[in-house]
């Protein structure tokens, strides 16, 4: 990655994106595309289609040796002894004190060997928590900067990568993984993975190759009308599906449990924060994650405050947007549980005024 005199991190397509006409914004601390024709546009081609994210921010940790199982068992929330080579799993970092210190993805490669992909905000964090723990017989190495990533995304993605490669991509099935050659480029690792729910692939490229499989991914899809995509509308596209976003709708003071995750916290196994969440799976928290969709019209966005009826407080706005496939605001928060229910009616606090919206089962598409 290209270190500025700002600080601010350029991925290896900074100039691509620029040649594109991207509008660039300071996310994460890189310099990202934020869109290129329009949030709207992108969006719609996504789930239409099929676009391209340049998400090379994220961070890639290899995990390495006999005690490599153990080390992942005991820092993540997920059952990592049920993967085999060629699965991934989505699974969170507990802190230790009821919070999430990450959520990641999870890659085995071998029996002592795996990919973890991280957010890009958290990379130094991350690696300092998973190396103060690892009392194992591995070694947690960071080679985020080696690799370029690209996401593929749409239910066109096969058919704009499919002669790029011999691998055949239809045969992946929702996260899993395989390498190959990919655009003349060896050992590239290909996902059935994202962050839309329209479909697609993550690919893994050398960062020192990363424009030459980013111009062959362009001329390859034109014929079905691929065409790049920026972080906003990865965003619109995410929350339709009710995805978390780290440091908006999970953080290191959001557990698990409350945030709806319970379905990757598995109490098969020790792990750090297992007590604690095993104690609230049981006996219920007192906040969780809701959806919800306006009634009156508004835009909810991070940071304003859910009320009930009377105008209490009741939780805040997590993340929130117009929806470009619903043509409707919908949102994300923490309520009291008693205001968690489908069809619930909340309030939602925009410019002063109390506005009408109801919860209601997520995704939200």
């Amino acid at each position: 990655m290209e270190q500025t005199e700002t600080a601010i991190v350029r991925t290896p397509l900074y100039a691509k994106h620029l040649e594109a006409g991207a509008k660039m914004v300071p996310f994460a601390g890189f310099e990202m595309p934020v869109q290129y024709t329009g949030v709207t546009d992108e969006h719609h081609l996504v789930r239409n289609a099929c676009g391209m994210f340049d998400v090379s921010h994220m961070g890639e940790f290899f995990v390495r040796g006999a005690g490599a199982l153990d080390l992942l068992q005991f820092i993540t929330s997920n059952d990592v002894s049920k993967l085999v080579n060629g699965k991934v799993q989505y699974s969170c970092l507990p802190n230790g004190q009821g919070g999430i210190v990450d959520d990641l993805l999870v890659y085995r490669i071998a029996a002592d060997h795996y990919m973890l992909v991280v957010n890009a905000s958290n990379i130094k964090k991350d690696l300092a928590w998973i190396n103060s723990h690892n009392r194992f017989e591995c070694e947690v190495v960071n080679r985020s900067d080696e690799f370029a990533l690209l996401a593929v995304q749409g239910p066109k993605a096969a058919d704009a990568l499919r002669s790029l490669t011999t691998i055949e991509l239809n045969q992946l099935s929702y996260y899993t993984f395989t390498s190959g050659t990919f655009a003349g480029i060896e050992n590239v690792i290909v996902s059935a993975t994202g962050y839309t729910g329209a479909g697609g692939f993550e690919l893994y490229i050398p960062a020192e190759r990363a424009e030459e499989a980013w111009d062959a991914i362009l001329t390859a899809g034109a014929e079905v009308g691929l065409k790049p995509a920026g972080l906003a509308a990865r965003d619109t596209l995410r929350l339709e599906m009710g995805f978390c976003l780290y440091g908006n709708d999970i953080n290191d003071t959001t557990s698990p449990i409350e945030a709806g995750l319970g379905w990757i916290t598995k109490f098969t196994k020790p792990f750090i924060d297992r007590e604690r969440l095993e104690k609230q799976k049981t006996e219920g928290v007192t906040r969780k994650l809701i959806g919800f969709e306006m009634i009156d019209r508004g835009i909810p966005r991070h940071g304003y405050s859910l009320c009930d009826t009377d105008g209490n407080d009741i939780g805040k706005v997590t993340s929130g947007t117009m929806s470009p496939t619903a043509s409707k605001a919908i949102g994300m928060g923490y309520v009291q549980t008693a205001f968690a229910k489908p069809d619930q009616l909340i309030y939602i606090t925009i410019r002063g005024k109390q506005l009408k919206a109801k919860v209601v089962k997520l995704p939200f598409i």
